[in-house]
């Protein structure tokens, strides 16, 4: 149960960081971002490909854009993970909450 939740966990970070790759970078392709990150460019299309899908990102011939979207989420981001780390330090103590 946990290794799916560990296997998801590793795909929003990678999203993320494609995500601010493309903010600190745009236009940004893939082969640039795979360099920049350190990821293989399979992995890097699929997350640009998912961030596409979400509004989050807009292709064109030079690269991907951070759509205001994305910008907005990114901030909400560190709230966000906070709430989750709550959520997650009240399961490890064997409390019930909300997430």
């Amino acid at each position: 149960m946990l290794e799916k939740l560990r296997d998801e966990i590793e795909l929003i970070q990678r999203h993320l960081l494609v995500a601010r790759a493309v903010v600190e970078h745009e236009p940004i392709g893939i082969i640039k971002l795979s360099e920049v990150l350190g990821q293989q460019q399979h992995r890097v299309r699929y997350s640009l490909r998912i961030l596409e899908q979400m509004g989050y990102i807009r292709a064109s011939p030079l690269g991907a854009y951070a759509t205001p979207k994305m910008r907005d989420m990114l901030k909400g981001v560190p709230g966000e993970l906070d709430a989750f780390i709550r959520a997650l330090e009240e399961m490890k103590r064997g409390e019930i909450g909300n997430v």
